[in-house]
């Protein structure tokens, strides 16, 4: 397989080993720990079967194919799909939905312009929109666009559903993370680089701020300083903790799952990162993934998409 395929099919089965033990605590996992694909326990769905987070992801990708470009009306077009039929799911089913995600959709259905449908509050900082994020990444990288360019596409996908400048440098460290790590294959150098990047060209202090623990060393934290939460603030200091500790997917998956609380996003974005690095999902987990033929298919198209 190829990098862009590999590491879609690493975020969709982060997110599937992660979707059993949502809202688990730590607590209860370290007597409990994952260590195997497993299901019916948060959600009751099987084993293999995958969430919101891979739902909206395909969504995006699948959008770009038809369009061959960014268009924002017809990825909430996409979203609207699976929020009301189900498209882009597992098991033919839609059961789990962030609120701040909902409410933009329902706005959208009202008749709001897209780029008008998320919200801004300091409590609409959920993971909603990162979650969605690897296919800007991956199209951003090979359509070779930076800069300027590179921050507004990434304010307004995010703002699609979440349009508070924390949620946008979130979104905007984490493509730019994805970037540096396609170029170099070296995730120390390029979390060296994410911290080196002049963020008050785009955001103001308070908000880079935020994100002082995440650029502080965050590898070398106690783990009880990690939070695993959905704030997306947290999600990103708990993948980057992972993701600088292990080494194979394996081991950065089972540590992600194991944090607890948000685990099927935390577990997406981890295996995203770490499928650039390390080629190897354990064979079992991938027999076990529900509809993989949908995903392996939806990921060569997007790769004929951006590579020619």
């Amino acid at each position: 397989m190829s990098l862009i395929t590999d590491t879609i099919l690493g975020f969709v089965v982060g997110d599937a080993m992660g979707v059993p033990v949502e809202f688990e605590s730590r607590e209860y996992l370290k007597e409990n720990k994952i260590e195997k694909m497993e299901g019916y326990m948060s959600y009751m769905q099987p084993a293999g079967t995958w969430s919101d987070d891979s739902s909206m992801t395909l969504a995006t990708i699948d959008s770009i194919i038809e369009k061959k470009v960014i268009d924002y009306e017809d990825m909430m077009n996409k979203f609207v799909n699976w929020y009301q039929d189900a498209a882009y799911t597992a098991t033919d089913m839609m059961f789990d939905i962030g609120n701040t995600t909902r409410e933009a959709l329902n706005l959208y259905l009202d008749g709001f312009e897209p780029l008008n449908c998320g919200f801004g509050g300091i409590y609409d900082n959920g993971n909603g929109s990162l979650m969605r994020m690897l296919p800007i990444a991956l199209y951003t990288y090979y359509k070779n666009i930076k800069d300027e360019m590179l921050y507004e596409i990434v304010k307004d996908t995010s703002s699609l559903t979440h349009s508070h400048p924390i949620s946008i440098m979130g979104c905007y460290i984490y493509v730019k993370f994805i970037h540096f790590l396609i170029e170099t294959k070296d995730k120390n150098n390029s979390y060296n680089n994410i911290k080196n990047i002049n963020y008050q060209k785009y955001f103001d202090k308070e908000t880079i701020l935020k994100y002082d623990k995440l650029f502080d060393d965050i590898y070398k934290r106690n783990l009880d300083e990690i939070s695993s939460s959905g704030y997306i603030v947290s999600t990103l200091e708990a993948v980057f903790y992972v993701i600088l500790n292990n080494n194979t997917y394996k081991d950065a998956i089972l540590e992600a799952i194991n944090l607890g609380e948000d685990t099927d996003t935390i577990g997406a974005i981890t295996g995203s990162i770490i499928s650039i690095l390390s080629n190897d999902i354990p064979e079992n987990w991938l027999c076990e993934l529900k509809k993989r033929q949908l995903v392996d298919e939806i990921s060569k198209e997007f790769e004929k998409c951006l590579v020619k």
